[in-house]
């Protein structure tokens, strides 16, 4: 039997029902409206931790093809922290990371926006820096500007990728384009589900030497 559409309304409660089922999220001030597949995020949340586990939230659901964040983070008085000691405490969390290069990530904070800048050799440290300093307390959002260091050529960045994406279970690798200019990577085609497509950014940026990934892949439910 053929299967219906989904209509905004069935995506509306299914963002909503899955909002309410992460654990690490209190949602009762974030607010979802949809149109023609694209999710709104509105309200405000205790913490910037939350604002990103909700959109992470939103993109398990399928069907959602879009999405635009306009959660604000609002902290108790209480948990109002200095922008010198977010600096202090993003340093010292870097510092205690085994996957973190000593000495090779700045951090700069204002009105509880912190900056990271620096150089590092893989994307997953640049991933795991900003992961580390979302979850303290005062944060309101996170800039990083930390650069990968070129180790592959240029040449051999798409062939590593095709590779990984054939290696990948999660979607078809023919059904995505791959075009590389100098340490940029491109990518364009259609998947059947939301996570699917991230399944193909993670495996790009999964290359030693990319330093900049354009997704163009279009989620078809």
């Amino acid at each position: 039997m053929r299967k219906d559409p989904m209509t905004d309304k069935d995506l509306r409660r299914a963002v909503l029902d899955e909002l309410d089922f992460d654990p690490s999220l209190d949602a009762g001030d974030i607010g979802v409206a949809v149109s023609e597949g694209v999710v709104t995020l509105t309200g405000h949340v205790g913490s910037y931790a939350e604002k990103v586990e909700a959109e992470r939230a939103v993109r398990r659901v399928r069907g959602v093809r879009a999405i635009a964040q306009e959660i604000a983070v609002r902290y108790a008085d209480a948990k109002k922290v200095a922008d010198d000691q977010i600096a202090a405490r993003a340093l010292a969390i870097i510092d205690w990371s085994v996957h973190l290069p000593k000495d090779a990530i700045q951090v700069k904070v204002a009105g509880g926006w912190v900056t990271l800048t620096g150089t590092v050799d893989w994307q997953y440290q640049v991933a795991g820096a900003e992961a580390a300093v979302r979850k303290l307390t005062g944060v309101h959002g996170v800039t990083n500007l930390i650069e990968i260091r070129r180790q592959v050529p240029p040449a051999a960045v798409k062939d590593k990728i095709l590779e990984a994406f054939r290696r990948g279970a999660l979607f078809e690798a023919e059904g995505i384009k791959v075009t590389v200019t100098g340490d940029k990577v491109t990518l364009e085609g259609a998947v059947t589900a939301w996570a699917e497509r991230d399944a193909a950014e993670r495996a790009a940026w999964s290359v030693p030497g990319v330093r900049a990934v354009e997704d163009r892949i279009v989620a078809l439910s």
